[in-house]
């Protein structure tokens, strides 16, 4: 049995994924999902949030040793969730059996105003450094992350609760910003199975990045014509349909593989 492993991005903890890693256990019945705080977030805000995603990196690979899930690993992850389980492929590949990589933009490859589109910036600085209400607050993340309006109108409330019950520091959400523009990947490729998904309508990070990044990794990719940065609240159960049409043609492709062998 493959244990799934999901990685938020930036001040987000397990919470924010709602109701998508009850849908994906659903959809992949042979595998465990199992979602896990970053230290600054969601039940372990009160930690200190790594300067660096390498030092996330291995925060991941210590817990799931502490957690007794037995590798190999996939992950699913989002933005700079995303660069951890890059990170992660790179340094371990035999940890990780494959990578869901969402909506993610990497140096060296993406130009800075495409990796954060420009028009988000003041909204981003005042998230980080101001005292924002909680019901403003993640409005505002909301209208930047999400473009199903329903959807977020349905978790806005949850999304305000989880901001009070564990609220990030201004601290760690600063830490966690350094070290995502810190992170620089490799050019060549994790040698692990990627899928790359993308929403065409981000607002917060250009699809191109998604885009170039399968281009240049050779990796497969999806891109949902509607959705914006937030895919999994968006549309979860295109994703899941996503990594499933991807896990079964990753099947069929070893087992044609090992007739010819």
């Amino acid at each position: 049995m493959t244990t799934w492993i999901l990685l938020r991005g930036l001040t987000r903890g397990c919470g924010h994924w709602g109701d998508f890693p009850a849908l994906l256990q659903r959809r992949l019945a042979d595998s465990t999902v199992v979602a896990l705080d970053l230290p600054g977030n969601g039940r372990l805000n009160r930690l200190s949030s790594p300067t660096r995603i390498e030092a996330m990196t291995q925060w991941y690979r210590d817990e799931v040793r502490r957690l007794d899930l037995a590798p190999p690993y996939r992950l699913l992850a989002m933005s700079m969730g995303a660069m951890i389980a890059i990170d992660w492929a790179r340094i371990a590949p035999h940890d990780i059996a494959g990578c869901v990589l969402i909506n993610t933009s990497l140096r060296p490859f993406d130009p800075w105003y495409r990796r954060l589109r420009p028009a988000n910036y003041a909204a981003l600085l005042r998230l980080a450094v101001s005292g924002n209400a909680d019901f403003d607050h993640e409005r505002t993340i909301l209208r930047l992350t999400s473009r199903n309006r329903a959807a977020a109108a349905d978790v806005l409330g949850t999304w305000v609760q989880l901001r009070r019950s564990h609220p990030v520091s201004t601290r760690n959400a600063l830490r966690q910003l350094i070290a995502a523009a810190r992170f620089r990947a490799s050019n060549d490729a994790p040698r692990v199975p990627l899928l790359v998904l993308a929403g065409l309508r981000d607002a917060l990070v250009d699809v191109r990045c998604s885009l170039d990044l399968a281009q240049r990794w050779n990796a497969d990719i999806a891109v949902h014509p509607q959705a914006g940065h937030d895919l999994p609240l968006d549309d979860g159960p295109w994703v899941a349909e996503r990594v499933s049409r991807w896990l079964a043609l990753s099947d069929s492709h070893r087992a044609g593989a090992g007739k010819h062998s």
